[in-house]
């Protein structure tokens, strides 16, 4: 059974060492975190561009140049992360003639972004993932479980499709103003730790659900990108078959994880073929 030792004052939020703040110093906090708040969401709200390829309204503050001279600097790094490149010079080539279909015959070549492909040497983790900027790379692990080019293209296009829809740039934009308004409630309640703790799980949340966004933006791109440059898109739903293979079967329940479940991402893939067949 838990007793109170101390009592706040009138009910008013209380610090770290437990003495109320007052009615003075709480206004004073509160005052200072609504400022802080406001700040944030005019940064965020007012930094706007329009995605050329899209024509979507995204709230980023980079511009194209800036995402490809970020990915261009930290491609090393993440090839580094996982093995280095693949030694298999065929391999590497095939991968970046599939790559150059996609963006050769696709609307992608209007983006303006240098795509550059890469084939990674780690043999253990399934995976594939996109810089900004056009850097995109594929593991060893997952490409060596694909069966034909189809499959290869359904995993490039999803990962141009982030690309395309400047997915990173978004993200880091979000993730900012989210820490802004946590530092703007935590300041706001005068320090209470209870309160960080409820806004740090809130932002997260909403970064796992933006994250799932994302990731059916990029497998309707990768259908869109599949038909035009000729390819057979529901190979890409052979690839969600792959990806739940390669997992072990492990499922966790959709709004706890950054991507969808595979369900809900194979009806998403065929009903992105009938409107881009035109079925």
């Amino acid at each position: 059974m838990f007793r109170r030792t101390q009592q706040s004052y009138g009910g008013l939020p209380q610090n770290r060492s437990g003495r109320g703040l007052g009615t003075g110093r709480f206004k004073m906090f509160l005052f200072l975190g609504l400022i802080m708040f406001s700040y944030q969401a005019f940064k965020y709200f007012t930094n706007t561009q329009i995605n050329p390829i899209t024509g979507e309204a995204q709230r980023i503050q980079w511009t194209s140049k800036q995402e490809i001279q970020l990915g261009i600097q930290s491609a090393p790094q993440m090839a580094a992360q996982h093995g280095g490149l693949h030694p298999d010079q065929q391999a590497q080539d095939f991968v970046d003639q599939v790559g150059e279909r996609l963006v050769r015959s696709t609307i992608v070549k209007k983006s303006g972004y240098p795509y550059d492909f890469h084939l990674l040497a780690d043999p253990n983790i399934v995976n594939a993932f996109a810089l900004p900027g056009g850097q995109v790379f594929i593991t060893a692990a997952l490409f060596s479980k694909l069966q034909d080019e189809d499959q290869l293209a359904g995993v490039l296009g999803h990962e141009i499709g982030h690309v395309i829809h400047r997915h990173s740039a978004e993200r880091m934009a979000k993730s900012g103003f989210i820490q802004g308004i946590i530092q703007s409630i935590m300041l706001g309640s005068g320090g209470d730790p209870s309160m960080g703790q409820v806004a740090g799980l809130v932002g997260n949340m909403m970064n796992l659900k933006y994250g799932r966004d994302q990731e059916l933006e990029s497998d309707d791109w990768g259908v869109r990108l599949m038909l035009e440059a000729g390819y057979d898109a529901e190979k890409l739903i052979d690839v969600m078959d792959i990806l739940e293979e390669a997992s072990g079967g492990k499922k966790v329940p959709e709004f706890q994880s950054s991507h969808p479940s595979p369900e809900n991402r194979r009806e998403k893939i065929i009903e992105a073929i009938k409107k881009y067949s035109g079925q």
